[in-house]
């Protein structure tokens, strides 16, 4: 939202106050500063009546976070709901205020804020604690309110219903820094010079607008901001002050969170102590989901053909995806399976089981009920819908017929839904597709618990309605066999994995467009992103549904699905059965690597697919700026080919890369052109890297990862060194470390058949450990404890 006209007018619309000095400042709880700041510098008494001020509260929250709370009055309301903070508990703080010449200085760890103690000042730095450097500050007029209309006369005061109030706080960007995340978002990755407003919309990949709005930012300057507000929030990212970021919201208060890494991963971790870590995903999640598409036309029968279509191709079926149609036309959703076209949901689902062991089942749901439903009665009847505020039902005719919406604020209706979830679990279903949850309105609206506020409810729904339906499946099939197919979130929510790029058009723009938003959302705190492979909206063409595949398959979850056309391969051509067989493969061998990457990525060790290059490359500033490439886990470099002609351009960031399939080198930084065919794409392994693979023609995404390897090692040159491979087995537990020390590489648990390659060359091919145990390996010449291997 913006407030001024260039650098000097405001808009017409709003009158503006800004804090303009610092005038008092009260030391609270031993290490909490408050700042009474008069919106009028105060030179005589008389400066002090008919004046505002401003509080702002600076807390130490704990080592290297500090909170900011600006206030105009003090007497609001307090409506929920609020974001849950530190679920898994509050890290450590050693704080100190200190006062001197310079001001007032506050420091967590190793962040500092000093507020200047110069007179008639408004100065609040941010500063490295150890070297000294700037971090951010809060400048001259930077911290304020507005009111729209402009009021003529305070007297008017009086009566706030006819006036909106904003807070809003400024805080610098730097010279040539960049800005990142803020939820999945499709525009341009450096969100500088973009208006941003956090407001969940269903309005797909090639808009503005987001499915998945995270009040959380990265700054390329090492640091990061998250703004503890659930309502919608409005950001002006160097598009009204060109050097500044301005945050605002309607209401009296405005609370954000300044994280200083000052490595981006750091950044990121440190968000996660106080919004929550992401949930730890089955192993089985990360295999190929097969969908039945959105409007085609499907049955029982054509689920088994898709199926035993891709097994006749050598192609696996991981989970198969039951999308909306399951149900009966005009009754979504109301639990009920279609009974012309699903007899027995239970038996088919057995059966299906039966033939083809190891298959899981996906199922689409979302929170909204149509009133053709006899369900909808009971519903209604029961208060578990949303209601206008003259006691009607909430309803409109926009996606299903007179749809209602449960009211998650209602403790009976959440029991009620969590008895639906169950019993699709209990015929056979495995997985839960949470569709929608943005459209939530917030006017002339009544929620059960009349505590909360309308406006925050909009992009918190999405939170209780992941967390419901993930704690739902949890409570059936186990604490670590729960995973969604999640369309909205909001800041918290990658606490209830997984979550999907929403629609986006069959074209390579909108793999680019899905690259970008993957991107985003994977800075914002979410370890785990899908998209539809292929486009959802029209039918690819094969040139874009083959590169599509080789990219989806390098996500950390992949999902054939389309709306009225269907995505089994055959039916676009017979290559596409070679692409897709290859890929999957290609996933299934990486399991090893994936899924201790996975099983990592609960403890803030950075996102598995799609990391952003800045998280492993922050000094480089071309890492920054590549939104068409990413990396999976810390060592594979993945940069899509979105072309028909297969040309595409991506940058190798400094030290020695290796291509994946034909151990070719190459040395960085330096930008790659090249041409690629439908069964490769560049997929380069970083320098000190150890990747471990299943064997050739693996087709499983669970098997015991730490038997039968293929250990690729790739030395790094000189000064750098090895990165350590964790393993982990099917559940999530330790196996071991792959690391090398001393020139030896550690394979002592391993088990099977082992071969080790490394930089290309093989050093150790097909090993039977059998019961024996292997010391090591010397990077040149291998050690085994035995008298068959020298």
């Amino acid at each position: 939202m913006k407030f001024r006209d260039g650098m000097w007018l405001l808009r017409e619309e709003f009158k503006v106050e800004y804090a303009e000095e610092v005038r008092k400042i009260d030391v609270l709880d031993e290490d909490t500063l408050s700042l009474l700041c008069p919106t009028r510098q105060i030179h005589s008494r008389g400066d002090t009546l008919n004046r505002a001020v401003v509080t702002i509260d600076i807390k130490p929250e704990f080592n290297d976070v500090i909170s900011i709370t600006a206030t105009h009055w003090k007497g609001g309301k307090k409506l929920g709901p609020q974001y849950p903070l530190y679920p898994d508990g509050k890290p450590s703080l050693q704080s100190t205020v200190i006062i001197d010449d310079a001001g007032t200085t506050l420091t967590a760890g190793n962040l500092s804020c000093t507020v200047s103690g110069k007179p008639n000042t408004f100065d609040i730095k941010f500063t490295d604690v150890n070297t000294g450097k700037a971090v951010t500050k809060l400048g001259h007029r930077s911290v304020g309110f507005a009111y729209n209309p402009p009021p003529g006369s305070p007297m008017q005061m009086s009566d706030m219903t006819k006036f909106s109030h904003y807070m809003f706080t400024q805080h610098n960007l730097g010279v040539g820094e960049g800005i990142y995340g803020l939820g999945e978002r499709f525009t341009a990755f450096n969100k500088v010079g973009q208006q941003v407003s956090l407001y969940n919309s269903d309005g797909g990949t090639s808009s503005e607008q987001a499915y998945k709005n995270i009040s959380f930012y990265l700054s390329s300057f090492g640091y990061g901001v998250f703004i503890d507000h659930a309502e919608p929030l409005d950001l002006e990212i160097g598009s009204e002050r060109t050097s500044r970021l301005q945050t605002s919201v309607k209401g009296q208060k405005l609370k954000w969170y300044l994280i200083y890494g000052p490595h981006p991963k750091d950044v990121l971790r440190k968000y996660l102590h106080i919004t929550g870590h992401p949930g730890v995903v089955p192993a089985w999640s990360h295999g190929l989901w097969l969908s039945t598409s959105f409007t085609t036309d499907y049955d029982e029968s054509t689920v088994s053909h898709f199926i035993n279509g891709m097994v006749e191709r050598s192609i696996p079926v991981h989970v198969f995806h039951y999308d909306c149609f399951w149900l009966r036309e005009f009754h979504w959703c109301d639990f009920v399976f279609s009974p012309t076209d699903f007899p027995d949901p239970a038996g088919m689902l057995s059966s299906l089981r039966t033939a083809h062991p190891g298959i899981k089942f996906s199922i689409w749901i979302n929170p909204y009920l149509g009133d053709a439903s006899p369900l909808f009665t009971e519903a209604a009847s029961s208060n578990f819908l949303l209601r206008r505020k003259n006691g009607d039902i909430w309803q409109w005719d926009l996606w299903q017929a007179g749809m209602g919406i449960i009211d998650f604020t209602n403790p009976a209706a959440c029991d009620w839904f969590v008895t639906k979830i169950h019993y699709l679990l209990s015929l056979g279903i495995d997985t839960i597709k949470t569709d929608f949850g943005e459209r939530i309105p917030d006017v002339d609206v009544a929620w059960h618990d009349e505590t909360v506020a309308p406006e925050k409810m909009h992009n918190y729904y999405s939170y209780l309605y992941n967390q419901l339906v993930y704690r739902a499946i949890q409570s059936y099939n186990g604490p670590h066999e729960a995973i969604l197919f999640s369309r909205s979130a909001t800041a918290g929510t990658q606490r209830f994995p997984i979550h999907w790029g929403g629609d986006c058009e069959s074209s390579f723009e909108a793999m680019a467009e899905s690259v970008r938003g993957g991107l985003s959302l994977c800075l914002s705190g979410f370890a785990h992103w899908s998209v539809d492979i292929g486009g959802f909206e029209g039918s690819p063409d094969p040139a874009v549904y083959k590169r599509w595949v080789a990219f989806g398959l390098l996500c950390s979850h992949s999902r054939l699905h389309g709306s009225n056309s269907y995505r089994v391969p055959w039916l676009i051509d017979e290559e596409s059965v070679e692409v897709l067989r290859k890929f999957t493969e290609l996933k299934c061998r990486l399991m090893p690597y994936i899924y201790s990457h996975s099983v990592a990525s609960r403890s803030g060790k950075g996102p598995v697919s799609l990391r952003a290059m800045c998280l492993e490359f922050p000094d480089d500033p071309t890492a920054w700026t590549c939104d068409r490439q990413f990396m999976l886990g810390d060592s594979l470099l993945v940069a899509p080919v979105m072309s028909e002609t297969g040309e595409v351009e991506y940058y190798l960031p400094e030290g020695r890369w290796t291509n994946f399939f034909t151990q070719e080198q190459k040395h960085g930084p330096r930008w790659v052109k090249e041409k690629h065919g439908y069964l490769t794409l560049p997929l380069w392994i970083r320098e000190g890297s150890i990747v471990p693979l299943g064997k050739e023609g693996e087709n499983r995404v669970v098997w015991d990862y730490w038997k039968d390897l293929e250990v690729r090692c790739y030395a790094p040159t000189e000064g750098r060194g090895w990165r350590e491979m964790g393993l982990v087995d099917t559940e999530g537990g330790d196996r071991g470390v792959l690391k090398v020390q001393e020139g030896r590489l550690a394979v002592h648990f391993l088990e099977g058949r082992v071969t080790v390659v490394v930089d290309g060359k093989m050093e150790m091919e097909g090993v039977d450990l059998g019961g024996l145990r292997v010391r090591g390996q010397r990077m040149v010449v291998v050690e085994v404890e035995s008298d068959e291997y020298d």
